[in-house]
């Protein structure tokens, strides 16, 4: 890519994604500005980019500042950005957004509004796929208007059945329902719930596949026509319905159906005249066929073990063909190797339903060493805020093997620490350790059934661990003297007599 195609690009975003694309955008020689609202002044992104402005001199929410059309638009007019990143979440799927950029002559990175329009409903989806020769799990085509249109449906399809909104996802408007009895209360409620998380109350019905899979396939598309495919990702382990692992590649998918679901993901781009980075959601039964669930129109959180196991860059590739370029690659060019396994850390409270934790980060130390990657949007001393998605950070683990990079996560997931918020690295030391993930015997249910005995099974175990850590911190704060390399300063320090000992049994 040219280096200087876009001179400057606004990042329309938040957080360890904002910081990723500043990185990016650093490394082609590209200017970024970041935009922020009044209690992320001293966020990361914020710091880290070379040009940022306020959205708003006093609200913090959302609709003000990360969700304000008109009011980033205007500093990315003012400040003569040629792009616009919107990274994931916020605005990054907004048809409206996309299609106002193109207007005011600024380059969305992203799909063109129509294709993200298109598949931002997933009634409109289905019935574009299904006229593409897509394979969907068997429902309702359109959306289901009143609940007599449901018991049609539903009769037609078989008990159980899957509620859905049409125009979300992330769990928000989803009903299971079992028993035909069930079927009114869970229509209401999900159209309920859709109406306040999407401003649509439409909601479609699908057959319930019990325990599938749920892996998706990462795909390419410049504005020339050329599109591929960039190998499967495993999501399956869930946290009502939102990701938590993920993974690449599936350790239940083989070279013909990862080239089959590749082929097919190709296909559902192509009839959406999709352009950019996009993400084909396939649910995968025990039979191993595969359906098409949804598009995700943007980059996605797991975008890493993609990269880990293609040696791609996303986000210039993202950048390259918002410039206009042609893919630097043809499909016979992609060549998998390794494993790579994501864990997505947050600040929440796992002991108390896993509520938000905002607060200040007392203390970090982050993981490193062979294999680990860290994408973060945090350091110590920053304070957490409520407002937001409390998404901190991203921990990947790449290796030779599945079992490399399992056992590098583990490392990792125990080097990291995060004092003065609760977080949820007690999941990932209990779901690491679980026979069951290290088998790779999961579906979408797997990780609500872990939890219904606990986050460990081991207490002595998990108390000697954070104990270790512990001891580990102190040290740190309190060890100046012994880093300086004085012996007489403290001759009896924890590590000494460690070493002492250690001679004594030798």
């Amino acid at each position: 890519m040219a280096r200087h195609a876009f001179n400057k690009i606004l990042i329309a975003n938040r957080g360890e994604i904002a910081v990723r694309v500043i990185r990016a955008c650093r490394e082609l020689g590209i200017r970024t500005v970041a935009v922020y609202s009044a209690v992320d002044r001293a966020a990361l992104h914020v710091l880290r980019a070379d040009e940022a402005c306020l959205l708003h001199p006093e609200s913090s929410s959302a609709g003000d500042t990360y969700l304000n059309i008109e009011r980033i638009l205007e500093v990315a007019r003012h400040c003569g950005a040629q792009a616009i990143h919107p990274g994931y979440g916020f605005l990054s799927e907004n048809a409206e957004f996309a299609g106002a950029a193109e207007a005011a002559g600024i380059k969305f990175i992203g799909p063109r509004a129509a294709a993200m329009e298109l598949m931002g409903s997933k009634t409109n989806a289905r019935r574009a796929m299904q006229s593409a020769g897509v394979p969907f799990v068997p429902g309702s085509t359109g959306a289901v208007a009143t609940l007599d249109e449901a018991r049609a449906v539903a009769a037609e399809i078989g008990f159980p059945v899957m509620l859905k909104a049409a125009a979300g996802g992330g769990g928000k408007g989803m009903r299971l329902v079992r028993r035909p009895a069930e079927l009114p209360s869970a229509f209401e409620a999900a159209r309920s719930e859709a109406l306040r998380a999407f401003g649509d109350d439409e909601v479609y019905i699908e057959r319930l596949l019990e325990r599938p899979r749920h892996i998706e396939i990462q795909v390419l598309a410049d504005e020339h026509g050329n599109c591929v495919y960039l190998g499967e990702r495993e999501c399956s382990v869930q946290r009502r319905h939102q990701k938590v692992i993920e993974e690449a590649p599936s350790a239940a998918v083989s070279p013909a159906m990862r080239q089959a679901m590749g082929e097919t993901a190709v296909r559902v781009a192509q009839a959406a005249a999709y352009t950019n980075a996009g993400t084909v959601e396939f649910l995968v039964d025990a039979a191993m066929n595969f359906y098409f669930l949804e598009m995700n129109t943007r980059l996605q959180v797991e975008h890493p073990v993609t990269e880990l196991t293609t040696g791609l860059d996303l986000v210039k590739l993202q950048i390259q063909i918002a410039a206009g370029e042609r893919l630097p690659f043809s499909q016979a060019d992609i060549a998998l190797r390794g494993h790579a396994i994501e864990c997505r850390i947050y600040a929440e409270d796992p002991e108390n339903n896993f509520l938000p934790s905002p607060g200040v980060i007392g203390r970090l130390i982050a993981p490193a060493g062979p294999g680990i990657r860290e994408d973060s949007g945090i350091y110590e001393g920053f304070r957490v805020p409520l407002e937001y998605d409390p998404l901190l950070s991203k921990l990947i683990a790449y290796g030779a093997t599945r079992q490399e990079a399992l056992e590098r996560l583990r490392r990792a997931v125990d080097e990291y620490f995060l004092g003065g918020i609760r977080h949820n690295l007690p999941l990932f030391r209990r779901v690491l350790r679980d026979p069951a993930f290290a088998a790779a015997e999961i579906d979408t249910g797997y990780l609500d059934r872990l939890l219904q005995g606990g986050l460990s099974q081991k207490p002595d175990e998990e108390a000697e661990l954070v104990a270790a850590i512990a001891a580990a911190i102190f040290e740190w704060q309190h060890g100046e003297e012994a880093a300086a390399g004085s012996e007489t300063a403290n001759p009896d320090s924890p590590w000494k007599r460690a070493a002492r000992q250690e001679g004594m049994r030798s």
